[in-house]
């Protein structure tokens, strides 16, 4: 198996300045596994590393797509195992950072995104239809998917019922046999991790940030232009700030919605997290400063691939 370093954990908790020292030691790459920032022109709000960053440890999956083009967790695995070919192919380690655990675990396990025929009259069809009807028929057809599919989610409704008509079977079987696969990598996988009151501290500040370097002018900029209902500008910070521009809240009111909707998805994401396999949990408020952090994950690395020195040495 090849080597590779994933460094995750919940928004907020200083995964890409972890990454990017570790890039240093190991003059080695990083690909970006946040569904958010293969957007383009989608920079405060996700958190983007900024350009001249990106100029000195080149990074991938970063500007991959225009904000109303369709991007699915397979059209990342693809992605995302041309950008590890590449960075296999120099002779380097690649890091894999960011918090979509479906994006990391559709590469770490080789996970099967059936590429069935597409129906596009039945994707009209079910495109058009109210969601209230579509859950029904979910229901019927997948009552565990139904169970599981966030109830206002229409996007991976359709894909569920679509699957079903396109291959006979149901979605939630399918997946539940893929979440059994092994990792097909030698994996360093680091979950960062900050104690509840100081993370939703760095998310309160982050938020305030981001509205002070611009993030309402940014999603202005981009109202003008795309549809509130793609699924890139319903991120958290973009939805929120729709709201206010639209004149549905006031400005101070989608501040805190942000703040409320992040720590919430940082719930989801340390619950998912915590129910991955052989993931190394690394609370930074057990080290002084971030140095002696990095030097920890380094010499986890270097132990862990002692058969890779070609790489680091």
């Amino acid at each position: 198996m090849r080597p590779l370093i994933v460094i995750t954990g919940a928004t907020a908790t200083g995964k890409s300045d972890l990454a990017l020292e570790l890039a240093k030691k190991f003059d080695t790459r990083i690909i970006s596994a946040d569904s958010m920032q293969v957007y383009k022109y989608m920079n405060i709000g996700t958190a983007k590393i900024d350009l001249e960053t990106r100029k000195k440890i080149e990074h991938y999956m970063i500007d991959e797509v225009e904000p109303d083009e369709n991007f699915s967790v397979a059209d990342y695995k693809i992605k995302a195992e041309y950008y590890l070919k590449k960075i296999y192919d120099l002779g380097k380690i690649p890091i894999l950072c960011g918090g979509t655990g479906f994006y990391i675990n559709a590469v770490l396990k080789d996970i099967d995104f059936v590429a069935a025929e597409k129906n596009l009259e039945l994707k009209k069809k079910l495109s058009a239809m109210d969601i209230k009807i579509l859950r029904e028929k979910l229901f019927e057809i997948d009552k565990k998917a139904f169970d599981l599919i966030e109830k206002n989610n229409k996007r991976k409704i359709i894909r569920a019922i679509e699957f079903f008509y396109e291959t006979g079977k149901k979605i939630s079987e399918h997946n539940e046999r893929e979440k059994e696969k092994k990792c097909v990598y030698d994996v360093v996988f680091v979950v960062l991790n900050l104690k509840r009151e100081v993370l939703y501290q760095k998310i309160n500040l982050r938020t305030e940030k981001m509205i002070e370097v611009g993030l309402v002018d940014e999603v202005k900029n981009l109202f003008v232009k795309y549809k509130k209902d793609l699924p890139s500008m319903q991120g958290i910070g973009y939805k929120e700030i729709i709201l206010y521009l639209e004149g549905k809240i006031s400005l101070a009111e989608a501040v805190d919605l942000i703040k409320k909707n992040t720590r919430h998805y940082a719930k989801r994401q340390i619950t998912w997290f915590k129910h991955q396999a052989n993931g190394i949990w690394i609370d930074k408020n057990d080290f002084k400063n971030n140095n002696d952090l990095v030097e920890y994950v380094l010499n986890i690395c270097k132990e862990k691939f002692a058969g890779y020195q070609d790489f680091w040495q």
